[in-house]
């Protein structure tokens, strides 16, 4: 199973479409979206290319089917201009023995995740900054922002069965890696 994650969109239409040409060039079975899609929140300045409608239709767009969950800056009436459902808080993703829990990250952290079983990994975003770290025998990965990165790199991540890999959106060069 290969695929391509992101968090905090923020209504960026200009990192949208980066993202999503990345998506192409990784060919994946599916995206995974963590939160935060159309817009910007009153903590964050407007992003650049901030087009909350074009990221709306850019998504829908898509050629792959879509897991989303819901952020804290998503709003429960945005599933009307999407044509993909975002859970509430979380979902599960099952590859063989592995499990991937997805969630935004401002419900759940990484500090208090539910339990989880050997060979899982905990997908969040929320915090704008990529990270890629076991602790406990849990994988935590955070994709990073594509559009407003706190940690000074627009970013994704690809998971391939069983590795993931964080990528510098502009370029698409690897800047970490693991194997769940």
């Amino acid at each position: 199973m290969k695929l391509v994650i992101a968090s905090d969109l923020h209504g960026s239409a200009a990192a949208c479409r980066i993202l999503l040409d990345r998506a192409a060039a990784e060919g994946p079975d599916r995206l995974v979206l963590l939160g935060d899609l159309l817009y910007h929140g009153p903590r964050n300045a407007l992003p650049d290319g901030y087009d909350p409608a074009a990221v709306a239709a850019l998504l829908n767009e898509a050629p792959w089917p879509i897991t989303a969950v819901r952020g804290n800056c998503d709003a429960e009436v945005d599933q009307m201009v999407l044509g993909f459902p975002c859970r509430d808080t979380a979902a599960l993703i099952a590859d063989g023995s592995r499990e991937l829990f997805c969630t935004h990250g401002h419900v759940f952290s990484p500090d208090d995740h539910p339990v989880l079983g050997p060979r899982a990994a905990f997908l969040s975003g929320h915090t704008h900054r990529k990270t890629l770290e076991q602790r406990d025998g849990v994988l935590y990965v955070n994709p990073g922002s594509p559009s407003i990165p706190k940690d000074g790199t627009a970013s994704f991540a690809v998971y391939d069965n069983g590795r993931f890999t964080l990528r510098d959106l502009e370029s698409g060069a690897v800047i970490a890696e693991a194997t769940l």
